[in-house]
This record gives structure tokens, sequence and C-alpha cells, in this order.
């Protein structure tokens, strides 16, 4: 590559007095077309500028664009610096042969770098011509300062109009579309500089309204601390309709370039924050489990002897005092370590997937600590544990067997002298000599349960005495204590017996007298209950509160009560014959001196009860027949309402519906200008107005019928809810037409939209209102592997993937099918999990970074340099970074190291477990 240096040396000598010119364009310069002068101003100014500010590394300056270019050494010259390459040697001549030649030897070097020239000759350049000639700078300068830009997928003129939007994007009256309008009042270019230098500019200080004060803004604050030439005058460029956008180009791809290595070290800067975050996060994990794995090994080799010891205690109370220790054990001690054994394997299997995904070395626990040692040591506490409860258990069996049978006698013989507490005197009453015959019968089933009770204990008390029997065989130490309590339940249990057949005997006797007068009793509570209830009904149906809405319901409760009064004589029958069963019963007790309790049994109804309800029935129906009569004048005077008012909404409901129509049309009418249609909506919004006496006339008909509570209206099928709702809906129809017309009135007027096109615009919104839908790249992974997955078991098999990849792009042969399946199917099982499919497109498709990456983005920060200091680091990256760079790079040993230099490179190596590239 040729020095600055050597190329200024190299054309010093060869330096005439003529110049030449160049032009070039993309590839549709016209040669007959005139540039316009304000434009031909702007780009000679900009374009010698930029010129100059590559000149001035070889020590040399152009003053006149197209004459000081003819002889086309100053153009060699150029190009020698903007592309760091040497062209061939000038002619030293002064003829125009010569000049010529120089000039042919440019253009021939610019059409080796891939630039279509049109209409462009060295003979133009060197005769002076200005307008080929500005077109041959500009098309150096695409070549060389904007074609490289590339910016998300968009490169050279797209590309930085990118950048500069993606800049601006976040500042107040910026709006950068193209290049040449959007930059004429200055605030675009004054927020570039402030988005990369905010100590230069005080951007809240700028105005719209000054733009050139914002366009000299710039340019001295660039040319003063960015090294950007002024190349454009502000009042060139207020004063122009369209600036120049060559000329705007050009500028601004200044600022690019300026910027872009400021840039490119902070996403260096990034990645190895990434990368270190990355490591500093797997030895945390690897220093975790390394920790985990200790405890939880130092804690199982300190339980396994403890659950070894099978010694034997002398009590039962110390062999319960054990098994309680081992119950604390498996409840509180050892639920934790299952947990923590848990989360090991857990971090275990994330880290391994960590350290594969960021390309790094598998991680290897110290020796005897690996998630089989740590399951080979759990394998043997449990059987340890197992073994240890079956002792204990058997042993608190062996001491528990003699206790049990003495604590069994004991609860058996409690529950049993429970039971027959209280039984002897209960079974000694003579309760039956006062009682009915429903009391001496309830008496007799509440006996026959009690026989049948007192034989179903019978089984206990023999369970009583077996158990008696066996601590005496077994030589119990107290069983002189348990015999004599089995004797007294035994002598206790044999007189029950004789008691319970005496009482039963007495109740048969007593039971027959009361049969006789029962059986009246029996017959006075059929007729007396249905009678009562009929009574009970008519009295609550004279006292029904009714409510009726209409004349018609109210003469079918006036046609019901007439049938009621024709029933009452037959009723009156009733009631005697009910009295004459009464005086029966009385007229038996008084022959045969027979105590009566004064209550029947059957019933609770007594024949005072009857004659005081019957009175009161035929007090009621007299004023059953006042209150309907009253309520059929009321609802007389109700139906009045309802036709009154159902009268006027007949009217206003169409009304209504009529009005909302007729707005509907002309709100998707595109027919006459905006001004006639807000012309007749104002129009159809004071009509709506002056009806409102009417809405107000219907509310107070309304308001009538509500406080006479009338709830229904078959006359009309409007209420006053829906006119209401309809007026305010038409009232908010009408406001919200009007200002739909008015906002296209402003939108037309602020646009310059005809109203044609207004119209088009309406009728292709009204087409094309419709919803799109995304789908993420995930879910069609998802459903590319659930289509192909047939079965719905979570399996495929190779013909089905094979097919799943075709249909999401894949180009296979049979060779990358092999490779691929040896990546998804490892252990030549025949088929493809999910997770394995998941795994295979997550490498396939994820971004990771390498070490050859991190090399480089270390060399950006190093300034090109094979090594990288301390204080480089500290500058570059965050403190925690740069710490952890500093602690683990070794010391840089070449022969062109400082003191203090560190290597980068065997450190980014290290990071992916690879040896000193």
């Amino acid at each position: 590559m040729t020095t600055v240096t050597e190329t200024q040396h190299h054309y010093d000598s060869y330096m005439i007095s003529a110049d030449g010119e160049y032009m070039g364009q993309e590839d549709d310069w016209d040669r007959d077309l005139l540039l316009d002068p304000a434009w031909e101003k702007q780009q000679r100014k900009t374009f010698t500028a930029w010129c100059n500010s590559h000149l001035r590394k070889a020590g040399t300056a152009i003053e006149n664009i197209e004459e000081d270019f003819r002889n086309g050494l100053k153009l060699m010259l150029l190009l020698e610096v903007i592309s760091g390459e040497r062209l061939p040697k000038p002619d030293k001549g002064k003829m125009r042969f010569h000049k010529i030649a120089n000039v042919n030897k440019a253009l021939d070097f610019i059409c080796s770098k891939g630039v279509k020239l049109v209409s462009i000759g060295a003979e133009e350049i060197t005769d002076g011509n200005l307008k080929m000639t500005l077109g041959m700078i500009w098309t150096i300068i695409l070549r060389f300062a904007i074609q490289d830009i590339s910016v998300e997928e968009t490169s050279a003129k797209e590309g930085l109009l990118l950048w500069c939007q993606r800049k601006t994007a976040p500042y107040r009256n910026v709006n950068v579309q193209n290049f040449h309008i959007s930059w004429k009042d200055g605030l675009a270019l004054c927020a570039l500089i402030h988005r990369h230098r905010p100590d230069l500019i005080d951007y809240s200080k700028l105005r719209k309204d000054d733009p050139i004060g914002n366009l000299n803004t710039a340019f001295e604050v660039a040319e003063k601390y960015l090294d950007i030439p002024k190349m454009l005058d502000a009042e060139d460029i207020v004063n122009t309709p369209k600036p120049d956008e060559k000329a705007i180009m050009t500028y601004v791809s200044c600022f690019y370039h300026a910027f872009a290595g400021a840039e490119q070290a902070e996403t260096a800067a990034n990645r190895i924050c990434k990368v270190l975050a990355v490591n500093q996060e797997n030895e945390r994990l690897m220093e975790e489990y390394e920790k985990l794995a200790s405890e939880l090994l130092e804690w199982i080799r300190r339980t396994i002897p403890w659950l070894e010891n099978r010694a034997a205690e002398q009590t039962m109370r110390a062999m319960q005092q054990k098994l309680e220790d081992f119950r604390d054990y498996r409840r509180v001690h050892k639920p934790p370590r299952v947990q923590e054994k848990c989360q090991l394997e857990i971090n275990f299997n994330t880290l391994q997937t960590k350290l594969r995904l960021s390309n790094r070395p598998a991680f290897m626990p110290s020796e005897g600590k690996m998630v089989s040692d740590i399951a080979n040591a759990w394998k043997g506490l449990d059987q340890v544990e197992k073994g240890y409860e079956e002792w204990l258990l058997t042993e608190i069996r062996r001491l528990e067997r003699l206790d049990h049978l003495a604590e069994k006698f004991k609860q058996k013989c409690s529950l049993h002298e429970s039971w027959t507490s209280g039984k002897e005197e209960l079974l000694s009453q003579k309760d039956y000599e006062s009682a009915s015959l429903m009391d001496i019968r309830a008496l007799m089933r509440k006996h026959e349960a009690f026989e049948s009770d007192l034989a179903a204990h019978q089984d206990r008390v023999e369970q009583i005495a077996a158990i008696a029997q066996e601590l005496n065989e077994l030589d119990y130490h107290d069983a002189a204590t348990v015999n004599g309590r089995c004797q007294g339940i035994c002598d206790q249990w044999d007189n029950l017996g004789t008691l319970t057949q005496k009482r039963r005997d007495s109740l048969e006797r007593v039971e027959k007298l009361w049969e006789t007068i029962d059986q009246l009793y029996l017959e006075f509570a059929k007729r007396a209950a249905p009678f009562n209830n009929w009574m009970d009904g008519a009295m609550e149906d004279l006292q029904d509160m009714f409510i009726v809405h209409s004349i018609e319901e109210i003469q079918s409760l006036i046609t019901a009560h007439d049938q009621f009064k024709a029933t009452l004589p037959e009723a009156d029958k009733e009631r005697m014959a009910s009295m004459g069963i009464q005086s029966e019963v009385l007229k038996i007790a008084q022959t045969y001196g027979i105590k009566l309790s004064g209550v029947n049994p059957y019933t609770n109804l007594s024949p005072q009860d009857i004659t005081n309800k019957w009175e009161l029935v035929k007090q009621l129906v007299p004023l059953r027949d006042q209150m309907l009569q009253e309520e059929v004048a009321r609802q007389q005077a109700n139906e009045r309402l309802r036709r009154q008012f159902a009268a006027q909404a007949n009217i206003i409901g169409p009304w209504i519906q009529t009005k909302m129509e007729e707005i509907g049309h002309v709100s998707i009418d595109i027919a006459g200008s905006l001004e006639e249609q807000m012309n007749n909506l104002k129009t159809y919004e004071q009509n709506i107005i002056n009806y409102k006496s009417n809405i107000d006339k219907l509310e107070g008909d309304h308001q009538l019928i509500q406080e006479a509570l009338i709830f229904d209206n078959k006359h009309t099928n409007y209420t006053m809810e829906h006119i209401r709702v309809g007026w305010e809906q038409l009232l908010t129809t009408i406001a919200r037409t009007i200002n739909e017309v008015e906002n296209q009135i402003l939108t037309r007027d602020a646009k310059g939209i005809s109203q044609e096109q207004l119209n088009e615009f309406r009728a292709s919104f009204n087409h094309f209102d419709r919803v799109s839908v995304c789908v993420c790249v995930c879910v069609y992974v998802y459903v590319s592997f659930n289509h192909f997955d047939r079965k719905r078991n979570g399996r495929m098999d190779p013909d089905d993937f094979r097919a799943c990849l075709i249909s999401m792009g894949y180009d296979l042969g049979e060779v990358e099918f092999a490779r691929i399946m040896t990546l998804v199917d490892s252990n030549n099982t025949g088929v493809v999990t999910f997770q394995a499919f998941i795994d295979f497109m997550t490498r396939e498709t994820a971004e990771t970074d390498t070490a050859e990456q991190v090399m480089a983005s270390f060399k950006i920060l190093a300034s090109d340099k094979p090594f990288i200091t301390v204080e480089e680091l500290r500058r570059e990256l965050p403190p925690e970074q740069a710490e952890y760079c500093i602690s683990r790079m070794t010391k840089y040993i070449g022969s062109d190291g400082l003191p203090g230099a560190l290597d980068y490179t065997s450190f980014s190596s290290a990071l992916y477990g690879e040896s000193d590239l």
C-alpha cells in the first residue's frame, strides 16, 4: 500500500499548471443536461472541500475544481490517497496528449473498482468541462465514501439514509426522509453531532425557525472538533427550494465516517462484555457445584454411621425416642438434602448446556464429585436407612406386646362400664303408668332397641373374659386387679338380663288399655287436618296482597273469589262432623274413668282451634270483596295513562330511527363537497335540537306511569329507556359525523388534497380495512415439527424428518442429511425427538461468538496492537469486566511490547478452551 508521503513525492516532479476534470455518475449521467445554477454552486463548493480534505494528507490542495484536475496529476494523487493503492506512473510531458493520458489512467483505475462511467472522456476533463468534472468527482465519492456504508442489510445511499434516521429518531423536529429538504433547518446535522458528542452542542437551545444559525453551528462544530471541513454555505441551503442531494450526501457521509470508529469500538466493547459475562457466570456455576457437592457428600458420610448403629434400648420410652429421632431425620433433615441433590443435578445439566451453547469445553468436576459419585453415595444412604427403620419397628413391636394386652383390657372394660352406667335404674322405672298409648308404643320400641343393643354387647363381655384369661396365662403382674374387675362386669351383666324381661311384660299389659281411645283420636286427626289446611289456605288467599297490571287480571281475581264463596256451606258441614268425633271421645273417658291428657297424639289441633279459624274466615270474605272493587278502579286509570304514553312514543321512536338512517347515509355518501356535507349535517343537528320539546313531554308522561307503578304497555313497543338511548345515540352520531367531516376538511386543506382524491381515499379505505396477522418463527418451527410427527408421540422417523427439513427450505443431499442425523440422533435410535429437533434448529439459527471474534474485538480496542494495556482495558470496558480481564490475562512477551502489556490472544483462546492461535 502506498503511503501519503510517497504519493506526494511521486507527483511533485510531475505537477504542472494545467488542470483537468472528470465527471461520473452512478449510471445515468446525461452530458446534454445542464446543472441548476444553485446546485452547481453547492456541488462545486462541497466537492472542492471534500477533495481537499483528502489531498491535504498529501500536502496539497485545489482551488478551482475544473482547472486543477485538467492535467490528471492531482486527480491521480486524489485516487491514491483515498484508495491507498499505487496508480501507474504519470506522464511527464505538458502536452495535451500527456494530460489526456494521465486522466485516462485515473479513469481506468475508477473502472477497475467496478464503477461504470457513462459518457465521460478524458478529453472533456482535460478541456475543463465543469459539468463532467463534477460528475466524475461525484462518482468517486459514491465509490469510495458512500458505497461501502452498510446499515441493517442496506447499503450505499439507502444505508446512509437509514443510519441518519436511526441516529436522529429521538430528536424533536427532526424527520430525515431524504438528502435535500430534510436538512434545510440544520436540526438534523445538529442532532447527528449531539447523538455522538452531546458535549459539543446544547440541542435544547436550538430553534427550528433559525435554520441559518443551526447550520452554521453544525458547520463550525464539525470543522473545529470533528475535523470535517466546511463544505456548504448555510445561506445557499436555506435559500434553495431543494438543496443539491449529492452535496448533502457528500457532507453527511463525512459524519458517518467520523463516528464509525467510535461505534466500532463500542460494539467491540459490548461483545467482550457479553463474552466475559458468560464466562463469569459459568465459573460461578462451577464453584457453586463444587461447594454443594462437597457439603452433600460430607453430610452423607456423617449420616451413614448413625443409621448403621443397631444397639437396642432396654425401655419402651428409649426405643420410641429413637424412632422419633429417625422420623425427625426423615421429615426435617433429609428433605433439604433431597432438594440439594436435585438442584445439584439441575445446575450440572444447566452448566453443561451453557458451556455447549457458548462453545466452551465441558465441565469436569473434581475427583469423587461427579453426579454419578453423588448418586452412588445417596444409594448407599437409602439402603442403610431402610434397614434401620425395619430394625426400629421390630424392636418396638417386641416391647409393645405385653403393654398392649393390658391396655386393651382396660379400654374394653372402660367402654363396657360406660355403656352400662345408669342402665339398671332406667329398667326399674314405672314411667308407663301415666303415659298415653303413643308414649307406651314409643317406650316399647325403645325397649326393643335396648334389647338389641344388649345382645350386641354380649360379644364385648366375652372378649373381656378372654383377654383376662390370656393375661392370667402370661402371668401378668397385676392379674388380681384384672380378675376382680372381670368378675364385677359378669355379675352386672346377669342382673341387666333379668330387669330387661320384667319391663317388657309391664309395657305389653298397659298398651292394650289405650288402643280404643287412640283409634278415636286418629279418626279426629284424619278429618280435622284437611279441614284445617283448607281454612289456612282460604285465609291466606283472602289476605293475599295481589299485584295486577291490567283490567283482565283483576276480573280474573273477582271470578275466583265468587267461586270460593259458593263452597262455604259444604265446608260448614265438614266442621260439624269433626266436632262430633271429639264429643264421642269425652263420653268414653267419662264412662270408663280414663284420665285423658287433653292432647291428641296425632294432631296439635283442638276443637276450639277449628271453631276460631272458621269465624275468622267468615269475617275476611266481605273485606276481600271491598279490596277487589278498589283495584278495578285503579286499573282503569292506569289503562288511560298507557294509551296516552303509547300515542306519543309511537311517533317519536320512528322519527329517531329515520334520522339515524339519514345521518348514516350522509356519513358514507362521497357525493358533493365537504362543505356541502357539513351544511347538511348542521341542518340535521338544528332540527334534532328543536325536537327536544317532544322528548321532554314524553318524559313527563313516563313519570306519571312510574308513579302509578305501571311496568308494561301493550299499546307500544317503545319504552322510555329505548327513547332515551335512541335520542342520546342520535345526538352522539350527529356530533361525531360533523367532527369527522371537519377533520377531513382540515386534512384536505393541510395536505392540498383535492375532493376527488379524498373521495378515492375514502372508497379505498372502506374496501381494504382489514387486520393482518403475523406468525413468529418459534410457532413456525413447532408447527412444522408437529405436522410431520404423524403419531403425535413427540418422535419422527428419518423420512418424516427429511420431509420436515425440506418444507422449511433446506436443500438436502444424502451426505448433508447423514450429517444432520448424527447431530439429532447420536445414539442411532432411528427416531428424532422434538427436543433434538429444537436443539438442531437453535444451533442452525443462533449467532454465537468465537475466539477469533473476541480477538478481533480486543484488537480494535488496542488500536491494532498485538497487546493491550491496563489503561486501555479500564477505559473501554466497565470496571467489573476490566478487572476480570486484568486478573486473568498473562503478560505479553513479544519484543514490541510495552511495560505492563497484556496478551489478549491467549486469553481469548482460553475462554473457549482452545490452544493459542
